[in-house]
């Protein structure tokens, strides 16, 4: 059920502003929430898929409680101000384990997932940043069941506002790498650096000696993208087997990550946001980027590619052909997606940094189950004991 509403006075420099908080902890809420989820949207100027309410529903009833060892529920903090402009919505799910007599619970933003959410994020209008971390804080204080907070996806006004705040630890942060674009192709592939230049080149000629065309086809339509993704998954899924060249693990592996990809991007289709890049040569389509574009950019989800057409680096040519795309319908920005890889550092993106911290409640078993926990996330961890065992990862089935 949805919690009722509480209101909280808080101070800035120029007023003061009453904003009320609601939690809502079921998936009848979560659904509801789209239309504040659309105006905030536009407001914060979100860019990525993973903020989207699509995303977030989806996400809720596809991984919620899909291992029977944890008990999941969500807890979204939904924030408006005195009008009823909803000015913040903060994603969190809280996650119990339990051994025998013991319970231990982690408050995770959405997409504590095989990294299907690539950057978990939260949705606060410009100018209430403070104050939505004020009234949250405060909320989750009063919650009894959590042992530690995993604070995601901080970016601007409120990453400083949690880094003003006490009794956090912070991580290092994650790096998204985008790319803004010019008013042309040309003007883009001019300011590339002479390797990627050169290897652009190479894609395109060595298909042209061998007596090779190819062509981009870009899925759109929910109906062609239902069948394209049985395609991408087995794409993605022969790169992930290779051994021989960077590990790409395979993100879909599990059951329940397919049909959450097909679930969310059936929904997304049908609001004009999936871009499906094919790359066919022939008669076959052998390389394939999933992508979504929110607002005035393209960010480039996950890829594939058939391994017997490796020689002609048609994953290259993928990413290129998507960037013209982006360009000839006047987007902005491409995201070429979080962590640092030698494949997009070569187009010279823009580095954007999203903060992580915990911030383990103060009572003794918090602070040795949050110390157990980043012990056993670290690659020199100890082995596992009974704290370790309550946090153990999840099977994601």
């Amino acid at each position: 059920m949805s919690g009722m509403a509480t209101l909280l006075s808080t101070r800035d420099s120029s007023s003061l502003q009453r904003i009320a908080l609601r939690p809502v902890t079921d998936l009848n809420g979560i659904a509801a929430l789209q239309p504040h989820y659309e105006t905030l949207c536009r407001a914060a100027g979100n860019r990525l898929p993973f903020a989207l309410h699509a995303w977030h529903l989806t996400w809720c009833q596809h991984f919620l409680n899909c291992d029977a060892r944890i008990r999941d529920r969500p807890l979204f903090y939904v924030l408006h101000e005195s009008t009823g402009t909803c000015v913040g919505i903060l994603p969190f799910i809280l996650s119990r384990r339990r051994l025998g007599p013991l319970k231990v619970g982690s408050m995770n933003m959405l997409g504590a997932d095989p990294a299907i959410t690539e950057i978990p994020t939260p949705l606060i209008a410009p100018g209430y940043a403070r104050q939505a971390v004020r009234a949250v804080r405060d909320a989750l204080a009063a919650e009894p069941d959590w042992d530690w907070i995993h604070w995601g996806g901080l970016s601007g006004e409120l990453a400083r506002a949690l880094r003003d705040t006490s009794g956090l630890i912070w991580r290092p942060p994650l790096a998204d790498f985008v790319l803004d674009l010019p008013p042309t192709w040309e003007q883009f592939r001019a300011r590339l650096k002479r390797n990627i230049r050169e290897s652009l080149r190479h894609c395109y000629n060595s298909l042209r000696r061998d007596g090779l065309t190819f062509e981009l086809q870009v899925i759109t339509d929910a109906a062609g993208v239902r069948r394209g993704l049985d395609r991408f998954l087995e794409l993605h899924r022969l790169r992930a087997d290779l051994r021989n060249t960077v590990i790409h693990p395979n993100r879909f592996a599990s059951r329940v990550s397919r049909d959450f990809l097909h679930a969310v991007c059936e929904r997304l289709a049908a609001r004009g946001c999936v871009r499906l890049f094919a790359l066919r040569i022939g008669r076959e389509t052998v390389a394939m980027r999933l992508g979504f574009v929110i607002a005035d950019a393209l960010y480039l989800y996950y890829s594939g590619y058939d391994p017997r057409w490796a020689r002609y680096s048609v994953m290259t040519t993928t990413v290129a052909e998507a960037i013209k795309y982006a360009i000839a319908n006047r987007l902005r920005t491409v995201n070429l997606s979080p962590n640092v890889d030698q494949s997009k550092l070569r187009w010279s993106p823009r580095r954007v940094e999203y903060g992580m911290a915990y911030e383990p409640r103060q009572r003794l078993l918090s602070r040795l189950a949050n110390g157990a926990y980043l012990r056993a996330r670290a690659e020199d961890g100890a082995r596992p004991s009974l704290l370790q065992r309550l946090i153990t990862r999840r099977t994601w089935q």
